[in-house]
């Protein structure tokens, strides 16, 4: 769950430490107090974009830090090891989150720096937010399908990387063909021109760093007289009448009066005999270095006229040997592709045929199961419907399949396959009974909109995990004992996990567990939001301003007191 929530200077809050509880939440106050602004900071700690607006004016910083206690077999660990981050699993997950009034973001994961990219992968396995409007995106049709898949879960996820897997090698080999068959006369004019770069390169016989070691042998031979002279100079100086007789007659000496003083002379014979070896090797290999030197105009001349040749080739091919082989393979690929083009072609449509074929039967697979779960989830959300006073309600599911003109045919329908498979998808309801299913943004209202979604959220929240899940106003349009289902079904929710809901009816805000209170003052010219838990007394005068408006009586205070005596009856049945 959500432990803790630490707020500093966000907009209008100057600081709110929050702590949170198991079970159902709900933010009342007056309309502008800044209940949305606690949405704000939560979509900040789950990932969501935020800019220097949500600075406090005046302040250079926004920040927000957030504490979740989870189970240690909580599927967001696994996740945060993937991407390389530290956690112990029997601790708290802090995350912080900070905005500067330039616009710079910060965030960090148990104080270890992340990017946005990764706090949101964390964020959206610890936080759903329903936003005021998001019930709206079950008018979009365009939507339907994830929202299908998403019921799913992981069995659909793995049959549609299958499908998507057999996707992209079908239309890997559709592009090719039709890259082959829309080859113009301009590339086949080409081809003179790569046969004749493809002489030019391969009768050069390129070697990879060919040019780098016929460089090193140019300086070599360019060098060889200036070398005899200082390797030979240096040979006679070691050998001879040189340094290494020097070392001998000097070792000689010493050797006659070693026994005068051997703890002090010992050590020096022992040095110049050293001294006289590695001379001595030293000399052999200048000796053995002198007789390889070689003067060789001819092979020098030879050597200059191929590092111009290459020099040449790097001018048209690339800035490297390996870049010219690379693209003598290319071009001879192509060649290839162009002189063997209807054979190709003819090979190429046959994988297609058995892609397509194995393309099918992953897509009818995937369709299948959808069907499948459609059917489930239908029955599902009506019988949560049934609890959100729509009991005549029936709703349904359609999926057909994709459509367009020249598409694939299969079962004499010109298909269209796209990423997620081949299924149309569209939500259909039935308000009324007796009434055909209908799109449910033809006659949907926003009222039946928010319980359609509340019952989508109610389904999913025992699939996904999601530990905390937040609902903003989801009870718009409602009143009355629909008001009331919603509340009693949000308190349902929150007995397996952790709810928060923003309200303006009191029939929500009575069966929470908890409560809390946003109010917005001003002081010194400036204005605040604070806000605070309520104690028992507190609720019923809150509920009581919820029930009477501005004007609180005895009458809505004796409401107040009795719908939450009602609530926790209900809630304990």
């Amino acid at each position: 769950m959500l432990a803790a929530l630490t707020i500093r200077q966000l907009a209008v809050i100057e600081s709110v430490h929050l702590q949170f509880h198991q079970g159902f939440h709900v933010l009342t106050g007056e309309t502008g107090a800044g209940k949305s602004i606690i949405i704000d900071a939560l979509s900040l700690v789950a990932g969501a974009r935020g800019s220097s607006d949500f600075v406090r004016y005046g302040c250079d910083k926004a920040e927000v830090e957030a504490s979740f206690d989870l189970d240690q077999d909580h599927p967001v660990w696994d996740t945060i090891e993937r991407l390389g981050l530290t956690a112990t699993r029997d601790e708290m997950l802090i995350i912080r989150r900070e905005l500067t009034a330039q616009g710079k973001s910060a965030c960090r994961l148990n104080g270890q720096m992340v990017n946005l990219t990764m706090l949101r992968e964390v964020g959206e396995m610890l936080i759903n937010i329903h936003g005021q409007h998001e019930h709206q995106s079950l008018l979009r049709v365009d939507k339907h399908l994830n929202w299908l898949d998403a019921y799913g879960g992981d069995v659909l996820l793995q049959v549609k990387r299958d499908y998507r897997t057999e996707y992209n090698r079908y239309m890997d080999i559709r592009r090719e063909v039709e890259q082959l068959k829309q080859t113009s006369q301009q590339t086949y004019q080409m081809l003179d021109l790569y046969r004749f770069q493809i002489d030019e390169l391969s009768s050069a016989q390129l070697k990879p760093d060919e040019d780098e070691w016929l460089t090193e042998e140019k300086r070599k031979l360019s060098n060889a007289e200036k070398l005899m002279e200082h390797v030979n100079g240096a040979y006679a100086k070691l050998y001879g009448n040189g340094a290494m007789e020097a070392v001998t007659i000097a070792v000689d000496r010493m050797e006659q009066i070693v026994n005068v003083d051997p703890e002090k002379f010992q050590p020096i014979v022992e040095q110049l005999n050293n001294a006289f070896y590695q001379l001595e090797d030293a000399a052999y290999q200048l000796r053995d270095y002198r007789e390889q030197i070689e003067f060789n105009p001819e092979r020098l001349a030879e050597i200059e006229d191929r590092l111009d040749m290459i020099t040449s080739l790097k001018r048209k091919y690339g800035s490297t040997i390996e870049d010219m082989l690379a693209h003598l393979e290319h071009i001879q690929t192509e060649v290839e592709k162009l002189e063997n083009k209807d054979d190709l072609i003819h090979k190429l449509e046959q994988q297609e045929a058995e892609q397509l074929v194995r393309l099918t039967k992953h897509a009818t697979a995937l369709s299948n199961l959808r069907r499948s779960l459609a059917d489930e989830l239908t029955a599902k959300i009506e019988q949560v419907l049934k609890d959100l006073q729509m009991e005549r309600t029936r709703l349904g599911i359609r999926i057909d399949r994709l459509q367009e003109a020249n598409g694939v045919e299969i079962d004499g329908i010109e298909t269209r396959f796209t990423k997620q498979g081949f299924d149309d998808v569209e939500f259909l309801i039935s308000p009324n009974p007796g009434e055909p299913l209908r799109p449910l943004h033809k006659i949907a209202s926003g009222g039946e909109l928010s319980r359609i979604m509340l019952a989508l959220k109610t389904i999913f929240a025992e699939v996904d995990r999601i530990p905390v899940i937040i609902f903003d106003e989801v009870d718009t349009g409602v009143s009355g004992r629909a008001a009331q289902a919603i509340a009693e079904k949000l308190s349902e929710v929150a007995v397996n996990g952790q709810v928060f809901a923003i309200t303006h009816l009191p029939q929500v805000a009575c069966m929470a567990d908890h409560q809390y209170y946003i109010e917005k003052h001003v002081h010194d010219e400036r204005t605040s939001t604070q806000v605070s838990e309520l104690n028992e007394a507190g609720r019923v005068q809150e509920l009581a301003r919820m029930l009477g408006g501005v004007e609180v009586t005895e009458k809505t205070i004796h409401h107040a007191q009795e719908m939450l005596k009602l609530a926790e009856r209900q809630k304990g049945a």
